[in-house]
């Protein structure tokens, strides 16, 4: 099935918004990796990766900090995860660890 154009399209504040809100979490070493990720990236996050980001927060914290510290791999936390957008915030997230 392929996605939406929509789905490439830039996020807007309000979403952004919402989105920092979801990811606040309960240890502090994800807090500081998900602040840096959208100091750089807010500006150009498209409304997929948002979603991949999403899925990424339905983790728990233990499982976020070990696939963003490569501890783990996504098909070890959640199969469903082990996929290519999921992966390329990911990618995305490691860069500011």
């Amino acid at each position: 099935m392929d996605m939406p154009e929509v789905d490439d399209e830039l996020l807007d504040e309000r979403a952004l918004s919402k989105l920092r809100w979801r990811c606040r979490r309960g240890l502090l070493e994800n807090d500081l990796f998900i602040e840096r990720f959208f100091k750089s990236f807010s500006e150009l996050l498209t409304v997929r990766q948002a979603h991949a980001l999403g899925l990424l927060m339905d983790l728990s914290d233990n499982d976020l900090l070990d696939v963003q510290l490569a501890r783990k791999s996504l098909a070890q936390v959640s199969e469903p995860l082990d996929r290519e957008d999921v992966h390329e915030v990911l990618s995305m997230l490691r860069k500011n660890c």
